[in-house]
């Protein structure tokens, strides 16, 4: 291995390390307690250090965000993917959305609340975020029912997830409903 790919590798490493420990401390404390300093007295590294990788909070909200969505993309996949039929196949997702959310409170709040800069629905938009819309997409899109065009169907039924997972973590739902919610949402929404 030449000097250039130990450097990159351990560079990698280091922004990896930046991110789990943001996103930790996030999950921890809330995101304004996540500051540079902080971060560069966890991780025991330099604030210019810090600023070697990303910018500021920022673009960290940004790569929590992106990991974010990864994780849940795999996760709904996983969930849809062992389900039978189309009804089972959107309970499962809707489940594993909101449990998501509700598991990961800092990080659903870096993907869909925080401004990490980044692009939604544009061209811009990074390949992450893509492929998390993709996994709604793919067990939607077949619910979506006639004269129905399947993306703008995966708009619709996500905002409502996502009311859903916000309203609860506000206290403004009981969660005791919470499965009742689910199955109207997808007896309601969905053509199945």
């Amino acid at each position: 291995m030449s000097v250039q790919e130990r450097k990159e590798r351990e560079r990698a490493a280091r922004e990896r390390l930046i991110v789990a420990t943001a996103r930790e401390l996030a999950e921890q404390q809330g995101w304004d307690s996540v500051t540079t300093r902080r971060l560069a007295e966890r991780i025991e590294y330099s604030q210019p250090v810090l600023y070697s990788h990303f910018r500021g909070k920022r673009e960290i909200i940004g790569a929590v965000a992106l990991g974010g969505a990864a994780e849940m993309a795999a996760a709904l996949r996983a969930a849809t993917s062992a389900a039978d039929g189309p009804r089972t196949r959107v309970v499962a997702l809707a489940r594993t959305y909101l449990d998501f959310a509700e598991r990961n409170p800092a990080v659903y709040d870096a993907m869909f609340r925080l401004d990490g800069g980044l692009a939604f629905a544009a061209e811009d938009t990074p390949e992450p975020l893509k492929d998390a819309f993709a996994a709604l997409l793919e067990s939607l899109g077949e619910v979506a029912g006639e004269g129905v065009h399947p993306s703008l169907f995966t708009e619709v039924f996500w905002a409502a997830l996502h009311g859903l997972a916000t309203l609860t973590r506000a206290g403004r739902l009981p969660a005791a409903e919470a499965e009742r919610r689910v199955e109207l949402l997808v007896d309601r929404l969905a053509v199945i």
